[in-house]
Formats: C-alpha cells, sequence, structure tokens
C-alpha cells in the first residue's frame, strides 16, 4: 500500500506585504496632514528687537482669576469687548491696533483664548503682559 505524506500547511506568514501596505499609509497621512491648515490663533512671537507700540498708551483688556473682563478698569462682559474692539478698529482707520492683554496666572486657558480670538478678528494686535 503506497500511501503518501500529506503536504502540511506552512504557519509562516509573510511581512512584506504588509510592511508595503504601512509605508503608503505612511506616505497618504503625511501628505493630507500637511495640506491642512488648522484653525488656529496666528500669534506673533517676540524678536530680538525692541517692540513698537502704535500708541504710547494702548488700551488693556486685564482677565481675573475668576474669568471676569476689565476693559480699561471697568468691568465688561466679552460681547461687550467685542463690541468696543469692532469700534476701535473702525475708528483707527489704516493703522494697525495694538491692545494689552493681562491674563491672571490661575485664569483658565478658555478665557484668554477668547479675547484673543475676538482681537485676532478684528486684525488687532495682541500683546500679552502679565497681570498687575
Amino acid at each position: 500500500m503506497g500511501l503518501k505524506k500529506r503536504n502540511k500547511v506552512s504557519a509562516e506568514f509573510s511581512m512584506s506585504s504588509l510592511t508595503d501596505i504601512i509605508f503608503l499609509l505612511l506616505i497618504f497621512f503625511m501628505l493630507t496632514s500637511s495640506l491642512v491648515s488648522p484653525n488656529s490663533l496666528n500669534l506673533k512671537l517676540p524678536g530680538r528687537s525692541k517692540p513698537s507700540l502704535n500708541s504710547s498708551n494702548p488700551p488693556e483688556i486685564v482677565i481675573s482669576q475668576y474669568g471676569a473682563y476689565f476693559f480699561n478698569g471697568s468691568k465688561v462682559s466679552s460681547s461687550n469687548i467685542r463690541s468696543r474692539v469692532s469700534d476701535m478698529a473702525k475708528n483707527k482707520g489704516s493703522k494697525p491696533l495694538d491692545m494689552v492683554v493681562s491674563p491672571d496666572p490661575r485664569v483658565a486657558n478658555e478665557h484668554v483664548v477668547t479675547i484673543l480670538d475676538i482681537l485676532n478678528t478684528y486684525k488687532v494686535n495682541a500683546i500679552l503682559a502679565n497681570s498687575k
């Protein structure tokens, strides 16, 4: 009786096709991530030169520890700040407007970002300063 041995199935796995797929995915995500521009604030980092302010006494927005906003010393809401900044930007004309933002060190970041977003909307140069 001539019995043949059955061929055993190999339990090996070829990784070459998997690495090809991983490299293609890597290239795809690298290309698509460079095309996506994040919706973020356009912050101007300080340089080596001395900053020059357009006005000698720029308006100041102070953010307290609990998120209260003070515009030149008077307490206001964020919507009131938006209207004041809008009016000041319209009255300034073509000159860029500078404003000082002084957040308390313990304030939540969302309050600072809210003010910076308002200033960025009206093309106002925001100067971050330490709270007094």
